[in-house]
């Protein structure tokens, strides 16, 4: 389980999902939250991610993160670490937190323009050292775009000498604030230049005792596949299709329950905890799509991939942020160096902005063009953070 507690934050991310900021309107009051605590246990739940927003900026935080260790539910966080003091970080270890991953998305100039304030690069050091201090396991995660292309090799060795046990890989995914900067995503293309890059790395991780991990967004089938998704040297794993509503569920903060935390919410909310339980809720069509999802229910290129079957077109909230509708999904590893055996490449044209919701999406066209196209995208910081035209309509 992934629950944001709050949408509140205390910074203002560019590529933030959720456009976290405020909080929304009626979320769980601390007893709701509770409550919702005796039905994960009911479920077999083994394992809860707090999120926000800050779920710090809850006023129950550190009574859910009680509860949730009380009822043998591993508690985790994610967070950016701004206000993670030294009071807070003993509290969380007194309470039973397992373990905290700290976002940092570059070294400090580009984390503080990911996250749209100075000193945001030092907070998340400090976190990740105050809360290690205080006997809280850390981990890192970081997201992936032109910003920080070029930074991958930097920040594993600050992660590492900041006692990093775990890093996951995110590659940034046109969805909320991100949803508003086509310009600092990346092109299906330059997943050949940055899969065999998180290669090397994993591999070192393995070596030096630190877990690399992509997320589901990172993918798919290309030679480094069986490296990426293993946790263990000689193991052979490999990516198994879209795991919302088979492995995790999400929470938002208002009682809404959908198959991912990152899935659109206007398509893909099952319903509220406030007027139904979370079993109940299990069952519904928007949480067990990806039981249920055939290659029949794939288009475009990745209805005729040979791994369709097993792949069964990635990662859902991506495509449905690119085209609307998921079962395409352009940023595939194995896809991008089909077109350029052909010498072609895919280009991702956003042609409607997002209205401006949390967890909303533009609409994007693909372009088919020669390899050695010219890149008609500036690459200065500055350009790559600018922000399309709003939306209009949707």
């Amino acid at each position: 389980m992934v629950w944001e507690l709050t949408l509140a934050c205390d910074q203002h991310c560019t590529h933030c999902g959720s456009r976290a900021g405020d909080a929304r309107q009626h979320e769980l009051t601390t007893a709701e939250a509770l409550e919702v605590v005796e039905q994960l246990a009911q479920m077999k739940a083994w394992e809860v991610t707090l999120i926000g927003g800050e779920a710090y900026l809850h006023e129950g935080f550190l009574d859910i993160v009680r509860a949730l260790k009380r009822h043998g539910i591993r508690p985790t966080l994610t967070t950016g670490g701004l206000g993670v003091t030294e009071e807070l970080a003993s509290a969380l270890h007194e309470a039973g937190l397992h373990s905290a991953s700290v976002s940092v998305d570059g070294l400090e100039s580009t984390h503080d323009l990911f996250r749209g304030q100075r000193g945001s690069f030092r907070g998340a050091l400090r976190a990740l050292r105050t809360l290690r201090e205080a006997g809280v396991r850390v981990a890192a995660n970081s997201n992936f775009n032109r910003l920080n292309l070029t930074e991958l090799d930097a920040l594993y060795e600050l992660l590492k000498d900041h006692g990093v046990e775990g890093w996951l890989l995110i590659l940034t995914v046109p969805l909320g604030r991100a949803a508003d900067r086509p310009d600092m995503l990346l092109q299906p293309w330059e997943l050949l230049e940055l899969m065999p890059a998180l290669a090397r790395i994993k591999a070192r991780g393995l070596a030096e005792g630190m877990l690399i991990s992509p997320s589901n967004t990172i993918g798919y089938f290309g030679p480094e596949e069986t490296l990426l998704r293993s946790p263990k040297p000689g193991m052979t794993d490999h990516f198994q299709g879209c795991v919302a509503g088979r492995f995790t569920l999400g929470i938002e903060a208002d009682g809404a329950v959908k198959g991912c935390p990152s899935l659109q919410t206007s398509h893909y909310v099952g319903g509220n905890l406030r007027e139904r339980t979370l079993r109940e809720l299990w069952a519904t069509p928007e949480l067990s799509f990806a039981r249920a999802r055939t290659v029949d229910e794939l288009w475009g290129f990745c209805r005729e991939c040979p791994f369709a079957a097993t792949c069964l077109g990635g990662c859902t909230f991506t495509s449905h942020a690119l085209f609307g509708r998921p079962g395409n999904n352009p940023l595939c590893h194995y896809r991008a160096r089909t077109f350029a055996a052909k010498g072609l490449r895919e280009r991702l044209v956003l042609k409607r902005a997002a209205p401006g919701a949390p967890f909303d999406h533009g609409h994007f066209e693909l372009v088919v063009e020669p390899f050695d196209a010219a890149d008609p995208r500036p690459p200065t910081p500055a350009r790559l953070l600018r922000k399309a035209p709003a939306a209009t309509g949707h």
